[in-house]
This record gives structure tokens, C-alpha cells and sequence, in this order.
């Protein structure tokens, strides 16, 4: 309901950037601020992100597939012309005793890939690209690229089993065609009682 509620507003004010930027340019701890700092909060537990109101963007970054899942740590700097795809990570490092406390300074132009992540005092230059799920914890230079290496594909000879299994009252059952069915064979069933 509340979600649903701070959806509208927020689109009332024209959409999630222009509602956080109507809320900055409120006075700290007045009411109205308070207000609508409580209706940005809600509105992003709507879509599973975080992104401080004390994170710092040097204009509009472009969010393809939304806010889905992003979090963005308070104190964090972000530059101009930013893209940010979903399910990035932008965070502190709060761990007193670390060399890289702190939180990251993001330049101008970054591209940050699905599932990135930049983790603490970091600085990743202008220009830079951080592809799909790459882990970031040192500094990356004006114009480089960050990608994890290839994954090794394993032919194998005979056909996996993929289903996928979780114990019920009765026993191991599996998801087949929209369907929960049981776990016949006595070999699987013993080896999903020792992992399960």
C-alpha cells in the first residue's frame, strides 16, 4: 500500500530523479524535508534499492533497466552521464581496521555493467567501463576496462540433472512444468537427505 502509495508521488513529481532532487533542494530537518525523504525511502524498498540521500551525483545518471536493486552507500560520489544498469552495487566499506575504508568516487562517463561492484575508497576514473559482475576494490584509471575473466565451459558426455529439488513433509520434490512432484528414485533421495 505504502509502496504503492510513494509510486504515485513520486510520479507526480516526475519521476524518481526529479523527486530526489525536489527533496535535496529541501531544507534539512524541516518537516517537509522529512516528509519526503520517508516517501524516497519507501519508494525504493519498492524496487529492492538503496541509493542514500547523502550520496552525491554530479548530474542525472541513466538507469536502463531502473533502480532495480541498486544501492548506492551515503557518501559516495558519483560523476555526469553515468549509466548504471540494475542490480549495481556502489559501498562503503565501514571495516576500521581495512586500507580501503571508505566509500567510492565514480568519475564522469562511467559504465557500470549488471551486478558490478565498486566497493570502498576506490576512484574509478572518467570514462572508465565496469562490466556485468565484476568486483571493484582498487583504483581504476581514466579509460580502462574491468571484466572478469572467461568462463571455462565443461563439455560433458552425458545429460546433467538440472531439476531443481526442495525437501517437503513427504520427502524431496522436484519443480517439473509448473508442477511439484516427489523424488521416486531411493539413490537420489538419499543424497538430497544428506545435502538438504
Amino acid at each position: 500500500m505504502l509502496g504503492d502509495l510513494s509510486w504515485l508521488i513520486v510520479r507526480f513529481f516526475g519521476g524518481f530523479w526529479s523527486f530526489r532532487e525536489r527533496m535535496l533542494s529541501q531544507q534539512r530537518g524541516n518537516l517537509r524535508y522529512r516528509v519526503l525523504r520517508a516517501i524516497y525511502y519507501v519508494y525504493l524498498q519498492r524496487y529492492g534499492a538503496f541509493i542514500s540521500h547523502s550520496a552525491r551525483f554530479g548530474g542525472e545518471p541513466c538507469f536502463p533497466h531502473g533502480i532495480h536493486g541498486i544501492f548506492v552507500a551515503g557518501n559516495a560520489r558519483i560523476g555526469r552521464s553515468c549509466v548504471i544498469f540494475h542490480q549495481v552495487t556502489i559501498g562503503a566499506n565501514s571495516l576500521p581496521d581495512s586500507k580501503g575504508a571508505g566509500s567510492p568516487v565514480i568519475g564522469d562517463r562511467v559504465y557500470m555493467g549488471a551486478g558490478a561492484k565498486v566497493i570502498g575508497a576506490v576512484s574509478v576514473g572518467n570514462d572508465a567501463r565496469i562490466g556485468a559482475n565484476c568486483a571493484v576494490s582498487r583504483d581504476v584509471p581514466d579509460n580502462a576496462v574491468v571484466v572478469l575473466q572467461r568462463p571455462d565451459v565443461i563439455l560433458r558426455t552425458s545429460k546433467p540433472d538440472n531439476r531443481y529439488f526442495r525437501w517437503s513433509p513427504t520427502g524431496p520434490v522436484f519443480f517439473d512444468d509448473g508442477r511439484w512432484l516427489p523424488e521416486k528414485d531411493p539413490k537420489v533421495v538419499e543424497r538430497l537427505r544428506e545435502a538438504l
